[in-house]
């Protein structure tokens, strides 16, 4: 790490780089937006004027155009290098798509040797790194202490190996993961070790993640690793774009490299005889396949340019980031809940400078961790990132594409990964506690323009949300409604979704509605989904279908849908799309191949409507090309789906232990087995269970706290229930939230099982009037309604057949607005 000296001075360096050297970051803001922005807007200005004023052609050409994109395209590169003190004569650099295309072109190479090759690989290795182990002919993990002990020595291959075979060895300059640094000198030791002087060793070191925010040296090509892979919008943002800088005397190991693309060959011979000459002029030459990503590497220019202009230099930028990081280190590490418990479980080391830790290597600025509540148990990723993505802030969570980091880390044994996918985890699910261990972590990295405002304020979003003891407390108190007298309550509205995630139809008041088995007749029978993955769109990605309103039309047979958002002259007042599911209308099977449908990860057998006039409609509404799907009732396999909803431990009344703040206990009750009554349930395109209510007096309560809070009170349409039941008189505030202890309900003649809490997305930030989106009420419901770290509000509900169907109420359920509700609690344990 960069800095001498003690703290007075090395504050003193760090505020002088702020205040004067860099006065936009001065500026108040969340993670990089105010920053990011004046940076982004200065690159694509130059790099806009740039395109403006030069008319680039393809490489490959004597022309004009050509020959100025081959001149400036060799200068970037020139550029390139010496930004990293490589000299040209000792080094060349391979344009690629990113990092991982740098690896694949080394893997090619040593994939094609004639003796094969050896492999070894760091645990802190990202993804791209560990897969070229299936390349090699043997491979090994190895942690520190494994590196260690090969340099002195010790050959893991000695028995099993060629010893005329090349042997590659990758790791991390910074692990992505946690920030960790490691030698930069490996490759030379390696060079000079024992092993090097029986077989031929060469270096791949990752340098993504460390040259993002430190300056990287390779003026010393004796001591420089032979291949360096790096990814230019990781350092400025943008462009798109790799690199793979090779040192030249490693540069034999390309002609084992079988594959050759255009531009790369200056003979190739195809019909009786099999044979081409590789260009022999520069290494890049034969190595960048095709026509390079011109725009983009005259856009690395610009980048260069402005990174210049406002940084100075990269010791300039590390100096800062680290001085940023140790401040958000100190700041989580000294949280604690009044039991002593820390609240954040941090896995990144401080980051100090070299001369408090006695070495040159220290922490990057990043720091990992997972967070804990009071009694140890951890916190939801998907939780977390959901309030995060609220508050504006800009982290990742998961595995990090870096599986030995994260199994070191968590202390997760291979059999222990394994088991989790077994029981259904996959990157990107929800599953990330499992057998009582997080399957992933919080990651949070620094950058130029991160200021210290955003360290403070993402400490006190932290302490706002998790460490505060006072969210625990105020969440309402268990009520045991077997023990008081509900009011009379009734029925205050009844909505279908017929269209997934679009607006919603109401129920005139007085019309009796049907209730189905899949739940309430038309809701969320049709989706849209994605033209090309298939996916069905939700608002959470586009808040606009808020404001695509469909009506049920049963005089005329047809669900009409309009948009209540700006006029667009491309779009028509509204369109009409039969009720009855014509075969006319869908995509044939036997014409085209149907698109494979998706709803909430499973796979469903959509009908896909042809009309170009219907999906014109919805595409141009969205900007998004996209399709209106059928998923009408009844079917086999990919045509029906179950409800998950499942009873909250929040829920449940034990009569040895009543906790009033139920959010206090870890974990959650595994879901219902496979003949339970939620488990049979089918339901059609609703995400947990057929039926979704919620208590107008718990709206009333939540949105006290809301305006408490200088908050604006929520519709009850943001929480999109199909069913709003409620006191029949004002003044029954003190029963909200007792639907948490609902075991069923009568609605007129009919019954319904409750099926337990919602979990709430922010999803219900989005106002379904005007598609804006906003904090509330997620977050007042994370402080007032989270149990075992989950936000829940309303309740999942199905309908249960009357026993005999002799009757006109058991033949044709339905229920209308204003019915009487009658309520059974959940008995006493």
């Amino acid at each position: 790490m960069t800095g001498d000296g003690g703290d007075t001075a090395y504050n003193s360096h760090i505020e002088g780089f702020r205040q004067n050297e860099f006065p936009m970051l001065r500026d108040e803001v969340y993670l990089d937006h105010a920053g990011t922005t004046l940076y982004a807007k200065s690159l694509v200005d130059k790099f806009a004027t740039d395109m403006t004023s030069n008319l680039l052609g393809n490489p490959h050409s004597a022309s004009f155009s050509s020959q100025t994109s081959t001149s400036r395209i060799e200068d970037v590169r020139l550029r390139v290098l010496q930004f990293f003190n490589a000299d040209p004569s000792e080094f060349d650099l391979v344009f690629v798509a990113n990092a991982t295309a740098g690896i694949k072109l080394v893997a090619e190479a040593f994939r094609g040797h004639p003796l094969g090759f050896d492999y070894m690989y760091h645990q802190a290795c990202h993804t791209s790194l560990v897969g070229v182990r299936e390349e090699a002919t043997h491979n090994q993990c190895l942690d520190n202490a494994g590196v260690d002990s090969w340099l002195d020595g010790t050959n893991p291959f000695a028995d099993i190996s060629r010893h005329d075979s090349p042997l590659l060895f990758a790791y991390p300059a910074q692990s992505n993961m946690d920030g960790s640094r490691f030698p930069l000198d490996w490759a030379d030791r390696f060079r000079r070790s024992g092993p090097a002087l029986s077989r031929p060793i060469y270096t791949l070191l990752d340098a993504a993640a460390f040259v993002a925010t430190s300056p990287l040296d390779l003026s010393n090509p004796e001591t420089a690793p032979d291949f360096t892979v790096l990814s230019f919008y990781k350092i400025f943002g943008f462009p798109d774009l790799g690199g793979l800088i090779v040192r030249r005397q490693s540069t034999s190991i390309f002609r084992s490299r079988k594959y050759f693309g255009g531009g790369t060959v200056d003979m190739v011979v195809c019909l009786r005889e099999q044979w081409h000459a590789p260009k022999t002029q520069a290494l890049h030459e034969s190595l960048e396949d095709g026509t390079l990503p011109i725009h983009s590497i005259i856009a690395l220019d610009s980048a260069l340019d402005v990174h210049r202009r406002l940084f100075r230099s990269m010791k300039h930028v590390s100096s800062h980031t680290s001085f940023l990081s140790q401040r958000l280190y100190d700041g989580l590490a000294t949280l604690k809940y009044s039991n002593g418990q820390p609240v954040c479980i941090i896995y990144s080391r401080p980051s100090l400078t070299s001369k408090e830790i006695g070495s040159p290597l220290g922490n990057g600025p990043v720091v990992t961790f997972n967070l804990q509540n009071r009694l140890g148990a951890w916190v939801s990723l998907v939780e977390f990132e959901k309030l995060a993505v609220l508050k504006k802030f800009h982290v990742r969570t998961g595995g990090l594409c870096n599986p030995g980091g994260i199994a070191n880390a968590l202390n997760l044994a291979p059999w222990e990964m394994k088991q989790n996918f077994s029981a259904g985890f996959r990157c990107g699910t929800d599953n990330d506690i499992m057998s009582g261990k997080p399957t992933g972590v919080i990651r949070v990295s620094l950058g130029a323009m991160s200021t210290v405002s955003d360290v403070d304020q993402f400490i006190a979003f932290v302490v706002e949300f998790y460490q505060t003891e006072s969210i625990t407390e105020s969440i309402q108190p268990t009520v045991i409604p077997g023990h008081i007298n509900l009011p009379d309550m009734s029925v205050k509205s009844i909505t279908v979704f017929p269209i997934k995630s679009c607006g919603g139809f109401r129920i005139p008041s007085g019309m009796k509605w049907e209730v189905r088995a899949e739940g309430l007749a038309w809701d969320r029978e049709w989706c849209l989904v994605h033209r090309g993955t298939g996916q069905a769109l939700s608002q959470k990605r586009h808040p606009r279908m808020a404001l695509v309103r469909p009506v049920i039309d049963f005089a005329k047979g047809q669900l009409r849908i309009s948009y209540l958002g700006p006029s667009m002259q491309q779009i028509p007042p509204d369109i009409a799309v039969p009720l009855s599911a014509n075969p006319s209308l869908f995509q044939a099977s036997t014409t085209s191949k149907p698109i494979a449908s998706r709803v909430c990860g499973e796979e469903i057998s959509a009908q896909i409507y042809t009309s170009h006039e219907i999906n014109n409609f919805f595409t141009n509404i969205l900007g998004v090309s996209c399709a209106l799907a059928r998923f009408p009732p009844g079917g086999l396999g990919k045509s029906m789906r179950h409800a998950k909803a499942h009873l909250q431990k929040h829920q449940k009344v034990n009569r040895r232990s009543q906790c009033k703040m139920p959010c206090q206990f870890p974990g959650m009750d595994t879901p219902p087995d496979s003949d339970s009554e939620s488990e049979r349930q089918r339901i059609l395109l609703s995400n947990e269970s057929p039926i979704l209510a919620i208590n107008s007096s718990s709206l009333e309560a939540l949105n006290r706290q809301i305006t408490e809070r200088g908050g604006k009170a929520v519709s009850p349409e943001v929480f999109r229930a199909n069913i709003v039941v409620g006191p029949s008189t004002a003044g029954s505030q003190s029963f909200a939230y007792s639907e948490d202890h609902w075991s069923s309900l009568r609605i007129g003649q009919q019954d319904f099982k409750m099926l337990g809490s919602c979990r709430r997305c922010h999803m219900i930030c989005i106002d379904q009037e005007t598609a804006e989106k906003s904090e509330e009420p997620f977050v007042t419901l994370s402080k007032t309604r989270r149990f075992d770290e989950k936000v829940f509000f309303g309740t999942h509900m199905c309908h249960l057949p009357l026993p005999s169907h002799s009757t006109k109420e058991a033949q044709f359920p339905t229920i209308t607005v204003g019915d009487k509700v009658f309520v059974d609690p959940i008995r006493d344990i």
